[in-house]
């Protein structure tokens, strides 16, 4: 986004702000920005042409869906939701036949006010305690799981994936389901259960007072993707495929969106 704006020259230093921030390797099927154009722009141009400029700049694999007028005193970071989901296949322990009632019990000891600092990757002044809203298993029409949605107002560092790593550790007998209550319980007591890698983890979406969005909150079906190998030595080359799939969708719910 930098890039782009800086070769429309619409780019002043602390003109644009994220609502929210990914590690490398994590989808995104959408994010806020708040930019502040230059007043020739942002007085003269329209919607329209401000996002179809934007997307002649963007590299492939980013795209600009919408752009709306907001109030000046508006703050992006300041969501009244975040949405993620985590394809807890692409863990190379997770099962080929797993419990979805196991996971949903595990989710149920997400939900809620926890103090998440055994299940993050804390940073100095950040609050460990948040309020998970949702956390609920991603099932196959088959009832297996996929993975887990999880919905929140904001997360900490590291916080899905490392949820992800737990539940995969119940679901693989790594660890016990008693483990990952003791650890949101009893958060003075360090514990380390894993970090789940960054290519299953979607950011899916945001709710702002201050901005539209045209992306429904449902989750994609899973009989769109492939069943993840019943052989673990054909994980790597089948997590390329998946890694795929997860892109593809994206780009075919942009381009509807652009269309």
């Amino acid at each position: 986004m930098r890039h782009a704006l800086r070769r429309l020259t619409w780019w002043s230093e602390g003109c644009l702000e994220m609502s929210s921030r990914t590690d490398s390797g994590v989808s995104v099927r959408m994010n806020l920005a708040r930019i502040d154009l230059p007043t020739s722009v942002s007085q003269k141009a329209s919607q329209e042409s401000i996002v179809r400029a934007l997307n002649d700049h963007l590299p492939v694999g980013a795209v600009a869906i919408s752009a709306n007028r907001a109030p000046a005193d508006s703050k992006v970071r300041y969501a009244e939701s975040r949405r993620y989901l985590y394809r807890l296949e692409s863990i190379e322990e997770w099962p080929f036949e797993n419990d979805p009632d196991v996971i949903s019990e595990a989710c149920s000891m997400i939900e809620g006010e926890n103090d998440f600092s055994n299940l993050s990757k804390l940073e100095e002044g950040v609050d460990p305690v948040r309020t998970v809203d949702e956390c609920a298993p991603w099932l196959a029409e088959d009832g297996r799981v996929v993975g887990f949605s999880i919905q929140a107002k904001s997360f900490i560092w590291n916080q899905v994936r490392r949820v992800a790593s737990a539940f995969s550790g119940i679901a693989s007998g790594r660890i016990a389901i008693s483990d990952l209550e003791s650890a949101i319980i009893c958060p003075e007591v360090e514990v380390d259960m894993g970090r789940g890698p960054a290519e299953g983890l979607v950011l899916w979406g945001i709710s702002h007072t201050d901005f539209e969005s045209s992306f429904s909150d449902d989750l994609p079906p899973p009989a769109e993707f492939s069943r993840r190998p019943k052989d673990s030595r054909d994980h790597r080359r089948w997590l390329a495929m998946s890694q795929y799939e997860i892109g593809a969708l994206l780009e075919k719910e942009w381009l509807g969106r652009l269309n």
